[in-house]
């Protein structure tokens, strides 16, 4: 595959050989940030676990400490007290059996979608819209929930889902280039913290087995997994 100047240019700052701290890989990667817009750092962390199994899944949710940087939009499916509650929070779209239209309609304006559960039986008829774009409300994920208002400040304050993919790995957005290191690694640490407290108990062996953090232009750069939060990242329950 043939890579563009800058990107060339960008590789040339990072050791494809060494494995970096946190702060070190996440300091590196807004260095190779290029492009003319301000890049998304990405973390991709592969698991010790089989998706294939109930109970080796790992998925939640966490509030970044400093945020996505992203401007979410949020889509509220709610009646009521519950309906207002969510639109004073800030939600951008309130809706019930008009929302549910809207959306049948082709109408996809929102990156995250919260339900009160009095709604699933409305929202379980959008299951093949929003379950393969990862917009399904989910009780796991803090999406599905009485206290709609909460979720809405949540998601606007930068709250990111993770869930295993089905080759093992967490592919999880943890900021803007121009957050510089220290914020990024901020971020980087609430996800591994809550990724490691998500671990399944029957998972056996090492639990992280790699990590690579890039910008959504820029290179990989692979991250000692062995000295991830400690030593708990590899504990062996």
């Amino acid at each position: 595959m043939k890579h563009g100047k800058k990107y060339v240019e960008s590789a040339k700052l990072v050791d494809s050989t060494k494995l970096y701290d946190v702060a070190e890989a996440l300091e590196l990667a807004a260095k190779t940030a290029s492009a003319k817009f301000d890049e998304t750092v990405e973390m991709h962390i592969r698991l010790g676990v089989d998706s294939r199994h109930a109970d080796q899944q790992v998925r939640g949710a966490v509030v970044l400490p400093n945020g996505t940087g992203k401007k979410v939009r949020v889509a509220v499916f709610a009646k009521g007290d519950a309906a207002s509650a969510a639109e004073a929070a800030g939600a951008d779209i309130v809706g019930a059996e008009d929302l549910l239209a809207q959306i049948q309609g082709g109408m996809m304006d929102f990156d995250v979608c919260i339900a009160t559960p009095d709604m699933m039986g409305l929202v379980g008829r959008l299951g093949k819209v929003l379950g393969p774009r990862g917009l399904m409300p989910s009780p796991k994920a803090g999406t599905v929930t009485p206290d709609a208002a909460k979720a809405v400040e949540e998601a606007k304050a930068g709250k990111i889902e993770y869930r295993l993919d089905k080759t093992n790995i967490i592919h999880c957005p943890i900021g803007k280039a121009s957050f510089g290191g220290e914020k990024l690694t901020e971020n980087a640490m609430a996800l591994l913290d809550a990724i490691i407290k998500a671990k399944p108990a029957a998972t056996k062996g090492t639990y992280i087995r790699s990590c690579v953090v890039a910008t959504t232009m820029g290179p990989g750069i692979r991250v000692n997994a062995a000295k991830l939060v400690g030593s708990s990242a590899n504990t062996e329950d």
